[in-house]
């Protein structure tokens, strides 16, 4: 039996933190597209049954054009079982006003509730909620000689930043678990439960910003009965990625070499005209180089969906250079140098804008 797991699809997402109003909508409708594409993947590679571990949608309110959209995605592959279990952002009842639900979604609540995927093959599914977390370990019953799965969506350790119950790992531990198959957290991870079992966290389908930086995609499980084994793989599906660069610009004295850097390190990491890239200038300049962050950020912002340039660099000045130059600027350099009232990291700063300012830049 072949599985997908997939989980914080986020569909009707906001998306208004990194884009502007029409970028967010065609993102948006990119989201609920890799929704479908993911429902085609599985019809076109023998998938037998989706497990959605909550997050599908992102907010209350859902438009009909997102809800529809995946009912008609899911009513659209009728082979393929659907399990959709409700994350913190989904509301109780988002399908509870269409009077069509797709024979092949199932849902879960607030207790236990079990499917046969097959003979062997048990999938466990609970929405968490602050009266059940504690116990829930505690009240799941499994069948030993059974293939486990349960599904879960809530975050591994607690967080003063985030308030979606806890999944106590330690607590399911020794229960007949041959995977767990868990959403939440937005970044891919499999990891060891106890000597029999694994939990996964297959990320998000889809990154949103800049914190959701790689690859997304979900998780492919190929189950043999039989021989009482998971296998799992990773699949890389989104559409788009989301790129953290830093550039080291130490020594570059020249906008052009700062535009080749940028460029060496965005081909270093496989950037794409499908990806959203930020980038980061880092290291230290002299006061003088020639440094037009507008120009570098202007280059680049039409090769790519998205385009951020930040400058955490700093500048570095030889106040010994200076010391016999009589010029307007050397007057400038050492009376900024010995103002006890500019603090010792800002000089280099100031220097750097007062010399701007004297040869007539705009700043």
């Amino acid at each position: 039996m072949k599985i997908i797991h997939v989980a914080d699809i986020h569909l009707d997402s906001g998306l208004s933190s990194n884009f502007d109003k029409d970028k967010a909508r065609e993102r948006k409708a990119e989201l609920l597209r890799t929704f479908v594409r993911m429902t085609e993947y599985a019809n076109d590679n023998g998938i037998d049954a989706v497990l959605i571990a909550g997050d599908l949608f992102d907010r209350d309110t859902v438009s009909a054009t997102t809800r529809n959209g995946v009912i008609g995605a899911i009513g659209s592959t009728p082979q393929i079982t659907y399990y959709y279990l409700k994350g913190n952002h989904d509301r109780k009842d988002t399908f509870g006003s269409l009077s069509e639900i797709p024979n092949n979604l199932r849902t879960f609540g607030e207790t236990w509730t079990s499917y046969a995927l097959s003979d062997k093959i048990k999938l466990y599914g609970l929405e968490f909620n602050a009266h059940n977390s504690a116990s829930a370990a505690d009240t799941l019953v499994t069948d030993p000689s059974d293939i486990n799965i349960v599904m879960l969506h809530g975050q591994e350790s607690a967080s003063a930043s985030d308030k979606t119950e806890v999944i106590n790992l330690k607590s399911f531990r020794n229960r007949n678990i041959d995977y767990m198959a868990l959403g939440h957290i937005h970044a891919y991870k499999n990891a060891e439960l106890d000597a029999r079992g694994r939990y996964c966290y297959p990320g998000c389908l889809e990154g949103r910003g800049f914190d959701e930086s790689g690859e997304h995609g979900f998780v492919v499980l190929d189950i043999d009965e039989n021989a009482h084994k998971i296998e799992s793989e990773f699949v890389a599906f989104a559409s788009r990625r989301f790129i953290n660069a830093e550039v080291d610009i130490t020594g570059l004295d020249q906008t052009n070499q700062i535009i080749k850097a940028v460029s060496a390190k965005l081909d270093e990491c496989d950037a794409t005209t499908n990806d959203c890239v930020r980038v980061v200038l880092v290291g230290k300049t002299d006061i003088e180089a020639e440094k037009n962050e507008a120009v570098v950020a202007k280059t680049f912002e039409s090769r790519y969906c998205l385009f951020r340039l930040y400058d955490e660099s700093s500048f570095t000045i030889d106040y010994e250079s200076y010391a016999a130059d009589r010029s307007l600027k050397g007057e400038f350099i050492r009376s900024v140098k010995n103002d006890p009232t500019v603090p010792d990291d800002k000089k280099a700063e100031a220097i750097r804008y007062g010399i701007r300012a004297l040869l007539g830049e705009e700043l």
